[in-house]
């Protein structure tokens, strides 16, 4: 089918989160029992999809518990080939995390977690032969947040574009320049994320492999509003924008016709830390994305909170494998994908 017929132009087709197949259940019954922050990568060298997953208890029973590497033929059916609990790496918890081969053949996991030295989040790298063979104890700092004069870092999400790489991170912006009243509040629970002091934005790196790259500052989705005279800030403090404290990009999708897509998990307030939804932006350069869901999200679970997030998506051949963590009847979260011809 041509990319333009009439006036229809590179259409990427969404997909519907209630046909999604389950690929990990949540570990318990109730809030805080989650599976999902799904990372997912295609090696075209073995034609095998992998996929990186948190397992996260309630918070007085551990958090996140566990990083997964699971592996699959057919891109929904996964068997895990890999594990890292947490407290093997003396982490509070650990989160979203990314892995992919590099040009050398050699692999390479970024893993988020939150230090049990100062209370923070972090992002560790581990490089290995395989990616069933990654030790931890060679695990070295690839991103603090002192590095972006941040508050915490962590959920990145790899892409390598030609020689380069091009990685997004989320990133704890303080909300108020009034360090002193919230300093001693903003670690002392160990997550930075959960205070309501911070904005939960999206930053990104873009260098060439084995070397960090460049910090490009803040790509998070802008929020233009139709009214003139209205500042685009407007919203960002009394949670009137439904994606006022939090605006995370969990994923790029390239337009053929040039562009890129990105899904962006978003919510209004800090009640809402947990159990974001998704919204959709446009970008040219990877270096502005504009919301096109400015007034709703576009994604969202028909259960329970209505909670759609971390939105990771795959294209192999002429399917679009979208991965995502949605939220249950009872309140929990689970893994699921939803495979759709493109």
């Amino acid at each position: 089918m041509s990319l333009f017929a009439g006036k229809e132009f590179g259409y990427i087709p969404a997909f519907d989160p209630a046909a999604g197949m389950l690929v990990r259940e949540a570990p318990g019954s109730g809030p805080g029992w989650w599976s999902g922050a799904p990372s997912s990568y295609f090696d075209s060298h073995t034609n095998t999809f992998y996929l990186v997953y948190r397992v996260r208890h309630p918070r007085e029973l551990g958090r996140g518990i566990e990083c997964r590497v699971a592996a699959s033929e057919n891109g929904v059916t996964f068997h895990d080939i890999w594990a890292l609990p947490r407290n093997s790496l003396d982490a509070l918890s650990v989160e979203r995390s990314s892995v992919f081969r590099g040009r050398d053949g050699r692999w390479h996991l970024l893993l988020s977690y939150c230090s049990a030295t100062d209370n923070r989040w972090h992002i560790g790298k581990i490089s290995a032969d395989e990616p069933d063979q990654f030790d931890v104890s060679t695990m070295t700092p690839w991103l603090s947040p002192d590095d972006v004069a941040a508050e915490g870092v962590k959920d990145p999400v790899v892409y390598q574009l030609g020689a380069m790489l091009y990685i997004l991170v989320s990133y704890a912006v303080l909300a108020s320049t009034d360090v002193s009243t919230v300093a001693p509040h903003l670690h002392s629970s160990g997550d930075v994320y959960n205070t309501g002091f911070i904005r939960s934005r999206t930053g990104a790196l873009m260098g060439i492999e084995g070397q960090r790259g460049n910090w490009l500052g803040d790509v998070s989705p802008i929020c233009q509003p139709i009214l003139a005279g209205v500042s685009i800030s407007d919203g960002d403090d009394d949670g009137s924008a439904w994606d006022a404290y939090c605006r995370r990009i969990s994923t790029i999708v390239p337009l053929e016709i040039g562009g890129f897509l990105a899904y962006y998990d978003g919510s209004a307030t800090v009640n809402g830390n947990y159990e974001e939804q998704t919204g959709l932006a446009y970008s040219t350069d990877l270096r502005t994305f504009h919301s096109l869901t400015p007034d709703a999200p576009l994604l969202t679970s028909q259960h329970s909170t209505g909670s759609l997030r971390y939105v990771d998506v795959l294209s192999v051949g002429h399917e679009l494998f979208y991965y995502y963590e949605t939220a249950c009847p009872d309140g929990s979260h689970e893994l699921r994908v939803a495979v759709v011809d493109r």
